[in-house]
């Protein structure tokens, strides 16, 4: 998108959105990377660096365009290149020869405002940019059909000589259940989690030049969806994971706390609250790391072959190390807060610990009461004694949960 020289694009868009229609991406360029990066090979627009693009668009603020950038816009399409934008009006540049001026845009966008073919290349003016999208052949890259108008998904696509690869964002703080649409055909689809590493084989459709998947995104999760390898068959449909509800951790916890901190050694909880609600200042300004433990009682029938284990922890505030009899389970410091507890439970009796550490907000506004102790030490410390605290803590509710897969076809709606 060439965004005229009017202005710098932070000044000229700022937090706006250009008039991009979903499911394309686009990379803005300016007059002298215009003039003296972009060529054309074989109808694609190419850069040195190797990036490639199907169309030039031309924003609204390029109705006014200098003479060089004219004249070198003339070169792309008569090399090929396919463009999207209406005729410029004039030059802001008094230097140029408004005579050649109007000859080249003559030459480019003719005398009226029909698509034409200018050289080797296209200028297609009429209707809206998805229109002229569409006129070109070029469908959307990634369409997203939503369960819900909150749901706000954004994605990166990369090529490289042998894979397509696909990052996908959810933006929202709700779990996305999405059927997605790439624009890509004849590969098998894989789903690469970067935060734990793991690559998994993924349901798909290919049909019609393009690949349908089936997919599910915690609250703002992200994903890799990579094509890379031939697919073997049209589609491929795997069994449909859900979790099944084995116990809830309802009842006390012991508690203990970081020491030299403020609060007391150890306390029992008859149920999981902030510690910001706490009626002992001690642990409601508390902030450290603390340890909450109980002995979980499970019965062989909780247990079903070949099916995984998890303890999901609900909601912690806001890092959270769960060790299960002793051994380390992993780091839980995002939603879901949950860790895979497969083979570290066992039928009958179980220690579990789960260790949180919090922000140090909440120390920061006690610090602030009249006559307190001071615990921490900042240059600046924004906060008041009247300030909101933050919540704090393992809120939970704590669950332990069974991982089930059913067959395609079994599921029930």
């Amino acid at each position: 998108m060439f965004y005229g020289e009017d202005n710098n694009v932070t000044a000229t868009f700022g937090s706006k959105s250009p008039d991009v229609p979903p499911g394309y991406n686009f990379d803005f360029v300016n007059a002298d990377a215009l003039e003296h990066k972009l060529s054309v090979k074989n109808g694609t627009l190419v850069t040195g660096s190797g990036m490639q693009y199907r169309v030039l668009m031309l924003d609204p603020y390029s109705v006014h365009m200098s003479l060089p950038v004219l004249r070198r816009l003339q070169t792309l399409v008569h090399d090929g290149a396919t463009v999207i934008g209406k005729r410029p009006l004039d030059s802001p540049s008094l230097a140029d020869d408004k005579a050649e001026f109007k000859t080249i845009a003559d030459d480019v966008w003719g005398t009226s405002e029909g698509d034409r073919s200018v050289g080797k290349g296209r200028v297609l003016q009429q209707g809206s940019v998805s229109e002229a999208l569409l006129r070109a052949q070029i469908s959307p890259d990634v369409t997203f059909a939503k369960t819900t108008p909150q749901t706000n998904i954004l994605y990166v696509h990369r090529r490289t000589p042998t894979a397509d690869l696909y990052y996908i964002d959810n933006q929202s703080n709700q779990t996305a259940t999405l059927e997605t649409s790439f624009r890509t055909t004849g590969k098998a689809a894989e789903l690469w989690h970067a935060d734990t590493g793991k690559v998994e084989a993924a349901s798909y459709t290919i049909s019609n030049g393009r690949t349908s998947i089936p997919m599910t995104l915690e609250p703002f999760g992200t994903v890799f969806v990579v094509f890379r390898y031939p697919a073997k068959t049209p589609s491929r449909k795997l069994p449909t994971v859900r979790e099944a509800d084995v116990l809830t951790l309802d009842g006390s916890w012991d508690l203990r706390f970081e020491e030299s901190k403020g609060a007391p050694a150890s306390v029992t909880l008859d149920r999981l609250t902030s510690w910001a609600e706490s009626e002992d200042h001690g642990i409601k300004y508390f902030s450290g790391h603390a340890a909450y433990t109980k002995h979980i009682h499970l019965l062989a029938s909780a247990f079903k072959a070949g099916q995984r284990m998890w303890i999901d922890l609900g909601t912690v505030a806001n890092l959270a190390e769960v060790t299960l009899n002793g051994k380390s389970l992993g780091i839980a410091w995002k939603s879901p807060y949950r860790v895979d507890a497969t083979g570290a439970l066992h039928p009958g009796d179980n220690l579990l610990q789960v260790r949180v550490v919090n922000l140090w907000v909440n120390r920061l506004i006690g610090d602030q009461h009249p006559n307190a102790r001071q615990y921490t030490f900042t240059a600046r410390n924004p906060y008041k004694a009247t300030s909101p605290l933050l919540p704090a803590g393992l809120l939970g509710p704590v669950r332990i949960t069974r991982e089930e897969r059913v067959p395609e076809g079994n599921i029930r709606q």
